[in-house]
């Protein structure tokens, strides 16, 4: 298991078009991918458990990914998070 904390940079947070895309790449890994944000664990790979966390921007979340590909799935999330999502 790895993990990693990150803050979210992209001024609208994990909105439906960013929170879509992340599910979306994180479901191509075998690896459990769970985010952390006060205090809920939630699935990475459901849109609508990410669109149910209410994710804004400045909030601290922590990446953890458990799995075959733990580490590429981990690298490919704090990528997109890291970047605002390009936007």
């Amino acid at each position: 298991m790895v993990s990693k904390k990150l803050t979210v940079v992209n001024a609208q947070g994990f909105h439906m078009r960013p929170a879509s895309d992340f599910a979306r790449e994180m479901g191509a890994f075998s690896s459990d991918v769970t985010l952390k944000h006060n205090g809920t664990d939630v699935n990475a790979k459901s849109l609508m458990n990410i669109m149910a966390a209410c994710i804004k921007c400045g909030n601290e979340i922590e990446v953890v990914c458990d799995g075959a590909d733990e580490n590429e799935a981990l690298a490919k999330a704090c990528e997109m998070i890291e970047s605002g999502f390009g936007e």
